[in-house]
């Protein structure tokens, strides 16, 4: 611990702050904040009778002294918004930054800012372990945002629609390009994804998706002839 009052007691008999900084064990730095304190305080050797190291430590560095209060985020907010497509933490941060400027508030960087989600969606998300069999399942959808391509010759976007077929045990994935979501195409990429794996999967698992599903009520669920007509 730096010995404040021989600081001021060598300061005192005329030392430069060197020499001082040399006897007390302390840089010169430390030396010229003590002293620079100490003036503006009104402190100066001999201290008034009473006066403790602790109680001269106090005095010239408050370990009281207010620390700076910042914003918590609704992270509930956070995590509903996170949900949207094209969502990121990057933009959610910069929308909270600006709401903190604009009501006078500290925002949190944006390292804590991701901290402090990662531990919000820890201690609310529920999760549950599912178990699959190698080869059982396959899922498929239409997934994700619509895709582009350029025409060459026009320079206008062509929209792509993107098929994901995944097997849930493995995560392994195939994934086409679609310039259109009808039955032909569904079929064809099915058909494509099975040449791709090797094999046909004992269950094909798909959303509520128009191309796959033909009804799905309260109690019934019709999926097209495309699965539920045998092939022979």
């Amino acid at each position: 611990m730096t010995n404040y009052r021989e600081i001021l007691r060598l300061s005192c008999l005329g030392l430069n702050k060197a020499q001082i900084a040399g006897a007390c064990g302390c840089s010169r730095t430390t030396v010229i904040k003590v002293l620079n304190i100490a003036a503006a305080q009104g402190l100066s050797y001999p201290l008034p009778d009473g006066m403790s190291d602790k109680q001269l430590a106090d005095t010239l560095f408050p370990t009281n002294a207010a620390k700076p209060e910042y914003k918590m985020p609704d992270y509930e907010y956070v995590a509903h918004e996170m949900q949207k497509s094209g969502v990121t933490l990057n933009l959610l941060w910069l929308e909270y930054c600006e709401q903190c400027r604009n009501n006078g508030e500290l925002p949190y960087q944006l390292t804590q800012f991701k901290k402090y989600y990662r531990d919000y969606t820890a201690k609310n998300n529920a999760t549950m372990h599912l178990e699959h069999k190698p080869g059982e399942i396959m899922q498929v959808d239409w997934a994700g945002d619509t895709a582009h391509i350029i025409d060459t010759d026009t320079g206008e976007p062509i929209p792509v629609y993107v098929f994901v077929a995944t097997l849930p045990y493995s995560g392994y994935s195939y994934v086409e390009g679609f310039f259109s979501m009808d039955q032909e195409c569904w079929t064809t990429a099915h058909v494509n994804a099975f040449r791709y794996f090797g094999g046909v999967a004992k269950i094909i698992q798909c959303d509520n998706l128009k191309t796959g599903v033909d009804k799905h009520s309260r109690n019934e669920i019709k999926l097209n002839r495309t699965y539920s007509e045998p092939v022979l």
